[in-house]
């Protein structure tokens, strides 16, 4: 029995599943929507946001002052973000405009919006945005 736990299996080996949340999430920075099956984007909706607070964390701690804990703190979790996923553009956009636009709000920066159904397959599409 799976009590208690939360996280989507997606029917992946866990590399493979690691790799996807990586690349929708990128995705997602970059282009601020993406065209997904519904069940991708539930999974990898906490995981995206929990990406982009990390930049609005590290914008809140340099806006209490330019301290170098304040600054340690800041590098820790730039460094934290780069750990998940290695693409400077990526890096650049969340801990920039993206930190910027959402540093007063308190999360919920994507929405998942049901499109249909996809031709192939019939397996349900959702368009998951930034906010």
């Amino acid at each position: 029995m799976r009590h208690q736990v939360a996280k989507h299996k997606l029917s992946r080996p866990s590399g493979q599943r690691k790799a996807l949340f990586r690349g929708l999430t990128r995705s997602l920075v970059l282009h601020e929507r993406i065209r997904t099956t519904a069940a991708k984007a539930q999974a990898v909706r906490p995981i995206a946001e929990g990406f982009i607070n990390l930049g609005c964390r590290a914008m809140r701690v340099l806006d209490t002052g330019d301290t170098p804990e304040n600054r340690a703190r800041a590098i820790h979790y730039r460094r934290m973000a780069f750990a998940f996923i290695q693409d400077d553009a990526v890096l650049r956009k969340v801990f920039g405009e993206l930190s910027e636009r959402y540093k007063e709000r308190p999360g919920g920066y994507t929405r998942i919006l049901k499109l249909g159904y996809r031709k192939g397959d019939a397996a349900p599409i959702s368009l998951l945005e930034l906010v």
